[in-house]
């Protein structure tokens, strides 16, 4: 009963956030939705920021869980785009809202296992350094989660898929060419 509780306070804050800003959402309003009491909320969850907190590490795990095997940069970002696709009016919202720095702890996140485990399934890291490899993998991280926030600034306008399928193929090899680098600098 407490996961089907949770469930249901977790669709109605997206179903509300997917409707106005995240200052503008109350705890009263969620529990009416969802046809629970407030100290139900509250055994759940500490305020509507755990609740945020909640979703977005959800959805981390969700995205990871399913692409245990990134091969490409671009496979595996177009993944971890779907929930700003299929939630776009909630993400803008979030992004606009005094918690945008979860949004962006979210990209950051999967952003950054997205590059890792494409290296690790790639096995392109041998002979490379700890500090160069993790250089490599922030650098990737830091760009695909900022595409990515530059695109929600702009309004998300911008086909995402099609932005990152672009930049997939632009960028097809750049890691593994990264990692030689790195690699012949041991030598």
């Amino acid at each position: 009963m407490a996961q089907f509780t949770k469930k249901a306070i977790v669709e109605a804050f997206l179903d509300l956030l997917n409707k106005k800003p995240l200052d503008k959402i109350t705890v009263k309003e969620i529990v009416d939705s969802c046809g629970i009491n407030r100290n139900t909320f509250y055994y759940h969850f500490e305020d509507i920021h755990a609740l945020l907190v909640f979703v977005i590490d959800g959805e981390v795990e969700r995205v990871i869980a399913q692409h245990a095997d990134v091969e490409s940069l671009e496979k595996g970002f177009v993944e971890a785009a779907h929930f700003a696709l299929s939630n776009k009016r909630a993400v803008y919202h979030i992004y606009n809202s005094v918690s945008r720095e979860e949004l962006e702890r979210y990209l950051n996140s999967i952003a950054e296992e997205v590059v890792r485990r494409m290296v690790e399934s790639q096995n392109i890291a041998e002979g490379v350094s700890k500090l160069d490899q993790e250089l490599i993998i922030h650098f990737y991280k830091c760009g695909l989660s900022g595409m990515v926030l530059a695109w929600i600034a702009e309004g998300m306008k911008a086909d995402p898929e099609q932005m990152i399928q672009s930049l997939g193929y632009l960028l097809e090899g750049s890691v593994a060419a990264a990692m030689e680098k790195g690699r012949q600098r041991n030598e």
